[in-house]
């Protein structure tokens, strides 16, 4: 307000270094503050300015003049945008090839906040040539720098297969890969988030990253005492795993589903939702599949998330898990039951607290389809309102005639006498059930 920004520029261009440096410094810190003020910066036409003199500068000038750039680009697309058109992109390539790695730092780290902000900046960074600079900076002895150059790498990778191929391009993938055991927590984060950036887009890319040798390397950091890395660590197995049924073959044969099992045992909170997924993902492909994760103990650690967390979208991922697992046949939907899953899923489908996306996961539907474990199924019969009501009664209608035992149970248990409770429009399917469950007893029992 006071016109500070104006009073500034000026001494962008003194003689003293030192002035120029903390003038660089004043701005940078200004325009981190926030949005409005980063922009006020940017209307004082400071940027030609400042870019302008760079390639001259000592190494302090040039670490200050990469925080202002990162502090302006952080806060939207139009700011990075208008360090883009100034030239900006082209400076920040050349400090990467800097001596000093507080330069190479300062420089990646602009870059990468740039690039986060969608595919065209992504692509503009990697047009003006850095990534087979960032790939050398990976490569660096400083640990600060093959972070924040990692973090880049991924910041890039994230937008599109395009921008993620040309980061393995680069070479990057190896490099990467052989950072994943390094003690440093922050560096592990930023590896493993890169490598799940670059292995989401597609089985090609995916693949890519697995003939790294990253398994079985890769289950250590579920065990990590960083939350992030246990978090990040899970997600590289997630993206690998969504993709096809021999990625996932391949998880399992490296023990990852047990580790994943583990790793959700161990954690709370949103640390659970890609190991969660993973499950999903996995017993989603196939039956056998399935199997490995019901044999891995997967449905315990499931059945605790859906009672322990409260954000509804880690309840609706361990429900959708539990219906992946339960879909495929009898015996995989009777280990579903048998874990006393499908009582807590009823619950959270019939309350009113649920949100959409919750109730819609946690139907019951994949799993009743195929359920014939009666023991499990008929607690439901009391509570379940009609829409699942009918999958119920339609399971209980095909092993009833076939089950004598079953038959005695389904009257002692107060099951028969439900069914004749029940309202079935006359000709539906639902009536169709009842008809075939009261057909298995003498009238006068039905009466």
């Amino acid at each position: 307000n006071s016109g500070v920004v104006c009073l500034l520029r000026p001494l962008l261009l003194d003689v003293v270094p030192s002035i120029r440096q903390t003038t660089a410094l004043a701005l940078g810190r200004l325009a981190d503050y926030d949005v409005e003020l980063a922009e006020a910066i940017v209307k004082a036409g400071i940027l030609p300015q400042l870019i302008c003199s760079l390639p001259e500068e000592n190494r302090y000038y040039k670490k200050t003049a990469a925080f202002v750039l990162r502090a302006i680009a952080k806060h939207s697309p139009q700011l990075a945008q208008a360090i883009v058109q100034c030239g900006g992109l082209e400076m920040l390539v050349i400090c990467l090839e800097d001596f000093d790695p507080g330069v190479k730092e300062g420089a990646s780290w602009a870059l990468g906040y740039i690039a986060r902000h969608n595919p065209e900046l992504s692509q503009a960074v990697v047009d003006a040539g850095a990534v087979p600079l960032l790939v050398l900076c990976i490569q660096e002895p400083e640990i600060a720098v093959k972070r924040i150059a990692a973090s880049t790498l991924s910041d890039i990778s994230k937008h599109s297969p395009e921008l993620a191929q040309t980061v393995v391009d680069a070479g990057a993938i190896a490099y990467l890969a052989q950072m994943i055991p390094n003690p440093d927590a922050k560096l592990k984060r930023q590896v493993l988030s890169a490598l799940s950036q670059i292995a989401k887009h597609s089985v090609d890319l995916a693949e890519l990253v697995v003939e790294a040798e990253i398994f079985p390397v890769v289950l250590t950091c579920l065990k990590d005492s960083d939350e992030y890395v246990k978090k990040n660590g899970a997600t590289l197995i997630r993206e690998i795993a969504k993709h096809t049924p021999e990625l996932s073959q391949l998880i399992v044969n490296s023990g990852g589903v047990a580790a994943v099992v583990d790793c959700i045992g161990s954690c709370r909170g949103t640390v659970r939702l890609p190991g969660i997924m993973t499950l999903g993902y996995v017993a989603a492909h196939s039956e056998d599949l399935s199997m490995a994760v019901i044999v891995s103990k997967g449905i315990p650690p499931l059945c605790a998330c859906l009672i322990e967390e409260h954000e509804d979208h880690i309840k609706a991922a361990a429900a959708w898990a539990l219906g992946q697992i339960g879909r495929h046949t009898a015996e995989h939907a009777r280990h579903v039951a048998v874990a006393n899953a499908l009582p807590t899923l009823l619950d959270i489908f019939v309350d009113a607290q649920s949100s959409e996306d919750l109730k819609t996961k946690a139907t019951l539907k994949n799993i009743l389809q195929k359920c014939t474990y009666l023991p499990a199924l008929e607690p439901l019969l009391h509570e379940a309102p009609p829409s699942i009501i009918k999958h119920i009664i339609g399971q209980f209608s095909k092993v009833l005639p076939h089950d004598s035992k079953a038959r005695r149970l389904f009257v002692t248990t107060g099951g028969l006498k439900k069914v004749q409770e029940i309202n079935a429009e006359p000709g539906s399917l639902l009536q169709e059930y009842i008809n075939t469950i009261n057909n298995c007893y003498p009238e006068e029992i039905v009466r």
